[in-house]
Parts: structure tokens; sequence; C-alpha cells
């Protein structure tokens, strides 16, 4: 017998729209991702990262930046720099010169350490995240699956996002 088929009743009540009360969504949560591949869980977060338009996704590509240790950080930026490719990211590079990210790329390097990555504001990887969604707006599902194995910090959006994500993978499963 599988996880999901042990919280059955959990995965049919969030695949029927139904949200229990707000202190239920951590618990929820917790066994969804144990049951759930990381496939499912990707996609539950790209449901939840999509689900406000860019703005959105970039706050929460932020909010996710701000809560990761240095490789992790290093994984989202490097896949907004590669969704991103040379004209978009040179574009917003132009925008955003005297930024630290700016510094780091303005010898034509593609790619950051999880030192480098450590070192970056936030607000720059939000700016950066809001200007490669308006370009491709896939740069969802990437980020989406670098942060899929790390439940933990797709519980640091709320209670919200949870939520869509969980009804995201229970349809996936019901």
């Amino acid at each position: 017998m599988s996880l999901f088929d042990e919280i059955g009743s959990l995965v049919a009540q969030y695949a029927a729209g139904q949200t229990p009360a707000t202190g239920a969504v951590n618990e929820h949560f917790d066994q969804m991702a144990q049951a759930a591949p990381p496939s499912s869980m990707a996609a539950g977060l790209a449901a939840a990262l999509g689900s406000g338009g860019s703005g959105e996704f970039a706050q929460m590509a932020s909010q996710l930046f701000s809560n990761s240790d240095g490789a992790q950080q290093a994984g989202m930026l490097n896949s907004l720099l590669a969704t991103a490719g040379p004209e978009v990211l040179q574009q917003f590079l132009g925008a955003n010169a005297g930024s630290g990210l700016a510094s780091l790329l303005s010898g034509g390097q593609t790619q950051v350490t999880p030192d480098q990555a450590a070192s970056i504001a936030p607000e720059e990887v939000q700016a950066l995240a809001q200007h490669v969604h308006n370009n491709d707006p896939s740069v969802i599902n990437r980020v989406s699956e670098i942060y899929a194995e790390h439940p933990t910090l797709i519980k640091s959006l709320g209670t919200a996002a949870m939520g869509i994500a969980m009804r995201e993978i229970a349809q996936r499963h019901a």
C-alpha cells in the first residue's frame, strides 16, 4: 500500500477543491510531500508560483531565494540565467547596471557559484525573475523543479501557496 493510498481521503479532499482550516494545511502538506514523487511536487509548486502572474512569481522566487542555502540559491540563479539567454540577460543587466548581479556577470560569466549567489540581494533576484518570466513564462517550471525536493522551503511561501500546490498534486493522483 502506498502512502497515497493511506492518505486517499486527503487527496480526494484537495482534488475536489476543499481546503481545510489553516492549521491543518501544514500537516497535510507534510503528508503529501512524503507521498508525492518529485515530478508531482514540481507541478504543484509550479501551479502555486504561477497562480498570481509574473509579479507574484517574482516575489515568491525572491522569498524562496531568501530562505535557501547557497547551493539552492545558485541553482535558482543559474536557472534564471539559462532561461533568460544572452539577449534577455543583456537587457536586464543594461537596465540594472549598478547591481551586484551586474557586477558579478560583467565579465561574461553565465553561471554563479553558491558563494557568489549568497552575495546577491533577494530584491535583485526578484527583478531578474520578473524580467525572465516576462520573456519566458516557462521559467516557473524550471524553478519548480529545483525546489520540488525541498518541501520545507515550499512551506515558507505560506498556506495559500501550499493549498494550491496540494490541489494540483491531488488532482494528478485522484
